[in-house]
């Protein structure tokens, strides 16, 4: 056989074998198609997606443990919780996603705890954590609070100390649209509450990205001071 032949058999059966690997990781969900500006995902430690994306912004500007809006930053010893629910949040700036990072409401030096299938952020002996808070990147917002009451995003943008208005994200600018499960939000994007399994959408400028359904459970410890992800019933 001539080495050009088998040079092209080598390539055929390279190219058969790459398909075959990609069929079975879409089939065990280690690899999704993801939206634009992502080119894949993976499900992560809360058994939620995270896109192969960048940050929004760096969740290092979070608040320094200060009370912030009528919310504390309770530390390892305080951390109970009687009000647990989860909201996610995505964000598309000019048609691409960003994330949002793991370790907001989290103050340094946070405790990271690394898993097969990624980065978990958590409170540890001597930083504090806010009612409201992400663990991983993968854009779920962590309600855990005392008691009930009604929380909003502009809650979570004021402990991350990151801008929210009808024209700035985060770092980013443009007339901001706005989706809370599947249907146009009407008013100040501060006021879009987090309710128990939201799927919130904002959009950064042009094109505007039609609503994208967003179905997550949340797995795993949840972090200190819970002894599960099961949440309240709001």
């Amino acid at each position: 056989m001539s080495s050009q032949l088998q040079h092209s058999h080598r390539g055929r059966r390279s190219a058969i074998s790459y398909l075959l690997l990609t069929v079975l990781m879409l089939g065990s969900g280690l690899m999704r198609v993801s939206p634009a500006g992502a080119s894949t995902s993976h499900v992560g430690p809360e058994g939620v997606l995270i896109y192969n994306a960048p940050d929004l912004a760096n969740s290092s500007t979070t608040r320094a443990g200060a009370g912030v809006d009528g919310i504390s930053c309770r530390t390892l010893a305080k951390a109970t919780s009687r009000y647990h629910i989860h909201a996610h949040v995505a964000v598309f700036v000019k048609g691409k996603i960003l994330r949002l990072p793991a370790g907001v409401g989290i103050t340094k030096p946070q405790l990271v705890e690394h898993y097969a299938s990624g980065v978990f952020d958590d409170a540890g002996i001597y930083d504090c954590l806010y009612w409201l808070h992400t663990h991983t990147a993968d854009g779920i917002i962590h309600v855990e609070a005392p008691a009930k009451q009604n929380f909003t995003l502009g809650q979570f943008f004021d402990i991350w100390n990151q801008p929210l208005s009808s024209t700035r994200v985060g770092p980013d600018h443009g007339k901001v649209t706005v989706f809370e499960n599947g249907k146009r939000f009407v008013g100040d994007p501060r006021s879009v509450p987090l309710l128990s399994g939201a799927a919130i959408q904002l959009d950064v400028g042009n094109p505007v990205v039609p609503f994208k359904p967003f179905k997550y459970t949340v797995t795993g410890g949840c972090g200190e001071g819970t002894s599960s992800c099961k949440v309240t019933k709001s």
